[in-house]
């Protein structure tokens, strides 16, 4: 008789929240995790990331520094960039950092006619596609992307946000 023997390895996140903004509405950090691990479910690493909730003033300031576009933006990502010298275990485990501005969030959710929450997890997700070098500069890529994010959402019980509300 042949046995099988199936090792199962339970994929370790190291988040990182940080708020740094005087809005109310935040996720707790739970639900951030859980969309973070949603995203990253079946990858082989263990993972490192940051997230940093801001207000418009740090957004904007962010956002101009790094993208040259005067405003806020509603998520912000960073891909960690660690020199190709080091072993791939450890430059594919550490993600990067995440900036995403409460009040855009906010404002946006309302005027899309959606829950707050769910357009909480969809950003964490899209952020979080960004530092796995997913991309939507160009209509095929955002077609991966948005397919993919939509998906992901599904999984959560999350209306697709591509979707126009009427």
């Amino acid at each position: 008789m042949t046995r099988q023997v199936q090792t199962v390895v339970l994929m370790e996140i190291e988040l990182d929240i940080q708020t740094a903004t005087t809005a109310v509405n935040i996720p707790r950090d739970d639900q951030f995790k859980l969309w973070v691990e949603t995203v990253l479910v079946g990858k082989p690493n263990d993972f490192t990331l940051a997230i940093r909730v801001v207000d418009e003033q740090e957004g904007q300031r962010l956002n101009r520094q790094y993208r040259n576009k005067d405003h806020a933006t509603n998520v912000l990502s960073f891909p960690l960039d660690l020199p190709e010298t080091l072993p791939a275990e450890i430059r594919l485990s550490q993600l990067g950092d995440l900036v995403i501005c409460a009040p855009v969030v906010s404002r946006e959710a309302m005027q899309q006619h959606r829950p707050e929450t769910d357009h909480w997890a969809h950003l964490t997700i899209h952020g979080v596609l960004h530092l796995l070098g997913y991309n939507h500069e160009v209509a095929d890529e955002a077609t991966v992307m948005e397919s993919l994010e939509t998906k992901i959402l599904a999984g959560l019980g999350i209306s697709d946000p591509y979707q126009e509300i009427s």
